[in-house]
């Protein structure tokens, strides 16, 4: 049995937990067993995987501590745990890399990851490190390719052409970051155009009924990013209706304009209709006399963002084409506008106005005077004025024909009716969701599989062929379209079915489908023959606990969600969500200061006062705030600053009591002080319990019972930090108040240890160890090692709360007087209300409070408080 170990004088982090982490290295103490068929319960926790930067910032952190924490705990529980890390490699700060320092975007990704993998180490995080992932290596994505396949093969994966921003001077498509708030390239300084390429999509649409359904399964995920998704996902039940396009003498064509609306009630208001500026029928549409003029609008509005048009803080603007259609309920000709709130991609890019009865039809009816014609109205009221604006609501209807007197609702149902059996419209449900756009113009990212050949169209890439692996001898300039593109000598292959000399797809994948499957792969990394086998993901999977930012609550959840989905449908996967549970942690602010005149941020070094901040140049006042923690604002700070002086159990800690995990956290540097003087209250504990030779050579020893009050006491704070503990680590996780547990113990320990036997101070101080592990890993394993403890402190089960230990014989009682506390009260447990208002008149607090009076009413609460009122 090991012996209980003297320890050095002071805590002194540095040194101890870089020889547990190596320990922890050698022993491969966090490996997770590949066999599928043990007994203990498996658990997955996960953190979502960084883009390899190079730099590990505060957010990282917090993100992979929390995973750590409850990655820790399912250990001690009994749990197989399963916690990997890999890294998101592809993207376009890597190509931005190759192009301003002209370096191959390979090798620099690859020296970022070894940056931050051992930054990442230092946290002592219980990493599974042989199931890591790169994204960008090609063992990653030939698995990506060969999904692809799978949605190709199934019909999901299509082409079409879709708009891109095109740089004019540069010759090149630009991702959406690389176009500044003026609509310019962030490189050439252009103003950006937009034009039509073609594009893969995957068609994420025909699973959006299952998307928005199953969120109501997700009972592990917060609120506010099921509703999220569901909002992006946007259901919306209504109707297409046909409006037919009418030529000089007002005679129907041939052409028909198809618009959806959720509000069919109001067809017999519609003054108007409008196009996106990119809708196909404007140019065959549009009037002689019109064409300067729509063509300058389309112009116009081609170099706005899909953000800048639907703003809903900018005006709409639109012109008229000189063109009209036939209102088909009640035959009435109203004009054809185009306006830049209209998107091509959403719905049919056609939307009727109905400016009684919509607000932004209303204000852009004002705007370019269209009429503007009630057809509800609320129940049991007249018509009213328009001064005011839209009536939105639902009512009765009015100016509607025979439809007139229905309520709304009644309306939509026999409108629709209407419009199916006359042949102008029909019943449909619409999404907000469009198909997800996933060719990328760049050269840094995954090739997508498929070869085009003039005689037999598009071919995907024999399985077996892959990877389609990206060519490493490239030029980089930021010029002439992709780089793929450019090397005839890749691009130039033949056909796999005929032979005939052919060309690869030059567009790249969307970084978005590397991490919508990442985690599929960590439970079966080694496969050389699928990207995973069916009875690993069933095993491991649904992710037990993943955890990451709320920015990535729509698409990278989504997306993921996607995929599952149609792996199950191809047979692949057993189950139908990723993750059971889904913690979004907030964000890690500084103190930032701003000089409200200039906007300029100063960096906290250069101020001099922080009671008195000042422009360190101007003198001018400095706003002062906690923001999110960026370079720009000179507000972060540096994790390895922090470890290097207080050791990264001292980083965890604070990291982890300062707030709850899901709030918003602002650091402090005396918080962070705190934490440390904590541990080393703990280290010193632990030293005096080797002086006394305390041994925990045995284990935390069990079935200790108390002699005298001490013990009693000391036992009860014990046994209470358990039940805490062990609650505060079940979703929802408390991890800052389970520290506060772990604060609380250590001071009952310092109040009541030296009136206690052995055993019960033994008990005390493994329990507190054990309780520790989770948080502060290296001192736990430390001082279990200094007591003698046997085995790994992280290898202990967790310990059980002894219930008889919570009981108490008298419980704190609460005097209030004149309407506050004055006092506490130790009475019996079971005084009942009689004697409790007995004890309470009785006491010191009410003589002196009372002041010899009779109280006028006595208020019991048991086991609570006494109220005595004057």
């Amino acid at each position: 049995m090991p012996e209980p170990q003297p320890t050095s004088e002071r805590y002194q982090p540095q040194e101890l937990e870089l020889r547990w982490q190596q320990r922890w290295h050698d022993a491969g103490a966090a490996r997770t067993s590949a066999n599928c068929d043990t007994r203990a319960k498996p658990f997955y926790a996960l953190s979502m995987f960084p883009y390899p930067s190079g730099n590990l910032h505060m957010g990282h952190v917090r993100n992979y501590v929390i995973t750590d924490v409850i990655a820790r705990a399912a250990r001690m529980r009994g749990h197989k745990v399963l916690q990997p890390m890999g890294w998101d490699a592809f993207g376009l700060p890597a190509e931005n890399a190759a192009i301003e320092r002209g370096v191959e975007p390979g090798p620099w990704t690859d020296q970022n990851i070894a940056s931050m993998r051992e930054q990442l180490k230092r946290l002592g995080l219980s990493i599974d490190w042989d199931r890591e992932v790169t994204t960008c290596h090609s063992d990653y994505y030939r698995w990506t390719q060969w999904l692809f396949l799978q949605f190709l093969e199934a019909g999901l994966a299509y082409q079409k052409d879709a708009t891109v921003n095109w740089d004019p001077i540069d010759q090149t498509v630009l991702a959406n970051e690389q176009v500044d708030a003026d609509g310019r390239s962030w490189r050439s300084g252009a103003l950006v155009e937009k034009r039509q390429l073609r594009q893969w999509f995957l068609k994420i649409t025909a699973y959006a009924d299952q998307l928005l359904d199953d969120l109501d399964t997700l009972s592990g995920w917060p609120e506010r990013v099921r509703t999220m998704q569901a909002n992006w996902i946007g259901r919306s039940s209504g109707a297409e209706l046909s409006f037919a396009v009418v030529d000089a003498g007002g005679s129907s064509t041939s052409e028909v304009i198809t618009v959806f609306t959720t509000r069919p009630d109001t067809i017999f208001g519609a003054s108007y209709v409008v196009l996106a500026p990119e809708h196909p029928l404007v140019a065959r549409l549009t009037s002689p006399e019109h064409q300067l003029e729509v063509e300058a609008f389309v112009d116009l509005v081609s170099r706005q963002s899909e953000q800048e048009r639907t703003a809903d803080d900018k005006p709409k603007r639109g012109v008229a084409i000189g063109a009209n259609v036939r209102n088909p309920a009640n035959g009435e000709l109203i004009p054809i506008w185009i306006a830049d709130y209209v998107l091509a991609e959403y719905g049919t890019g056609a939307v009727m106005g109905v400016p009684a009865h919509d607000q932004r039809d209303f204000v852009f009816a004002r705007q370019y005077e269209l009429p503007v014609k009630q057809v509800i109205v609320p129940e049991g009221s007249d018509e009213h004025a328009f001064e005011g604006g839209a009536f939105t609501g639902s009512g009765v209807l009015i100016h509607s024909g025979r439809f007139d007197g229905l309520t709304s609702s009644d309306a939509k149902a026999a409108i629709v009716a209407a419009a199916e059996a006359d042949g102008w419209g029909q019943g449909r449900v619409q999404f907000r969701l469009r198909d997800w756009l996933i060719s990328r113009q760049r050269y840094w990212g995954c090739p997508i599989p498929v070869i085009h050949c003039e005689s037999c169209g598009v071919v995907p890439v024999p399985a077996e062929q892959l990877p389609v692996e990206l060519p490493r001898d490239v030029a980089f300039s930021g010029k002439g379209g992709s780089p793929l593109a450019q090397l005839e000598r890749w691009v130039n292959v033949a056909c796999p079915c005929c032979g005939q000399p052919a060309r690869r797809e030059t567009d790249t994948m969307d970084t978005f489908m590397c991490s919508s499957w990442y985690f599929l792969r960590y439970a079966d990394p080694q496969n050389n023959e699928l990207p995973f086998s069916k009875e690993a993901a069933d095993h491991w999977l649904p992710v037990d606990q993943y955890v990451g930012g709320i920015e990535h609550a729509i698409l990278h959840l989504l997306y993921s969600r996607f995929f599952t989905k149609v792996l199950r449908d191809r047979g692949l996967l057993s189950f139908s969500e990723p993750f059971a549970r889904l913690l979004t942690q907030g964000m890690v602010q500084g103190i930032t200061y701003k000089n409200p005149h200039t906007g300029q941020y100063i960096a906290p070094a250069d101020v001099a006062d922080a009671s008195d901040p000042r422009d360190p140049v101007s003198g001018e006042v400095l706003e002062t705030f906690f923001e999110k923690m960026s370079k720009s604002k000179y507000n972060g700070v540096d994790p390895a600053q922090v470890i290097e002086r207080y050791g990264a159990d001292t980083a965890r800690m604070f990291i982890l009591f300062k707030a709850p995990p899901e709030k918003d956290l602002e650091w402090d540097d005396a918080d962070v002080e705190g934490q440390f003087r904590f541990l080393q209250r703990i280290w010193r504990q632990a030293q005096a319990a080797v002086e006394r030779n305390l041994s925990l050579a045995a284990g935390v020893p069990a079935g200790v019972s108390a002699g005298n009050d001490a013990e009693t006491e000391l036992r009860r704070a014990v046994h209470s930090a358990i039940a805490a503990i062990s609650e505060d680590l079940q979703d929802p996780y408390q991890f800052n108040t389970a520290i506060a547990e772990l604060m609380k113990l250590s001071n009952a320990m310092a109040s009541h240890l030296e009136g206690c036997s052995d055993a019960v101070a033994t008990e005390a101080a493994g329990t507190l160890l054990v309780l520790l592990a989770p948080f502060a890993p290296h001192l736990a394993a430390e001082l279990w090692q200094h007591l003698g403890g046997n085995g790994s402190v992280h290898e202990q089960p967790w310990p059980s709360c002894d219930a008889s230990a919570l009981v108490r014989d008298t419980i704190p009682l609460v005097i209030q007087i004149k309407g506050k506390v004055r006092g506490n009260l130790e009475v019996p447990a079971d005084a009942d209300k009689a004697t409790l208002e007995q004890l309470a008149l009785a006491s010191e607090i009410a003589t002196k409070w009372l002041e010899g009076k009779a109280p006028s009413r006595v208020i019991v609460v048991p086991g609570k408080l006494v109220n005595l009122v004057p």
